[in-house]
């Protein structure tokens, strides 16, 4: 179910950091496309009376979840972190309340969105990788 997206599996800063890396990403493109997670997920949230009530105010500020604004051992992974918690939500409370025809819309209004990011990217190239890596442990 729902293997296009990036949170679909097991899920790490890796995995996520790399899907934006294949695509090409830069940091503000990555928060494009995080944007488009956090505003379906909160407007899916927001339609339902249970959810509403238990996750609503969590959706009251932004970025979702309690790594918003951290790099953690990441050279610029703000986006990262954020999609892994707002990944997490989606994967396991809301992709299991779609329908087979829900998800299917869902998975080509991803594959499209996707695919006019990629365009972008390549008209604003991501910045080279550093040095030392974007992995580090300082």
């Amino acid at each position: 179910m729902a293997g296009h997206f990036p949170f679909s599996g097991n899920t790490n800063r890796g995995n996520v950091f790399a899907f934006y890396d294949r695509y090409g990403l830069n940091e503000a493109l990555q928060e494009t496309y995080y944007k488009w997670w956090y505003d379906w997920a909160k407007k899916f949230v927001l339609a339902d009376a249970d959810l509403s009530a238990s996750k609503g105010l969590e959706f009251s500020h932004y970025p979702y979840g309690q790594h918003s604004h951290h790099d953690f051992h990441l050279h610029q992974g703000t986006w990262t972190t954020s999609l892994i918690d707002l990944g997490a939500f989606i994967k396991g409370t809301l992709l299991p309340k779609l329908n087979h025809d829900q998800l299917h819309e869902l998975e080509e209004a991803h594959h499209h969105m996707l695919h006019e990011l990629e365009t972008e990217a390549k008209n604003a190239p991501r910045e080279p990788h550093p040095d030392l890596g974007y992995f580090r442990h300082t």
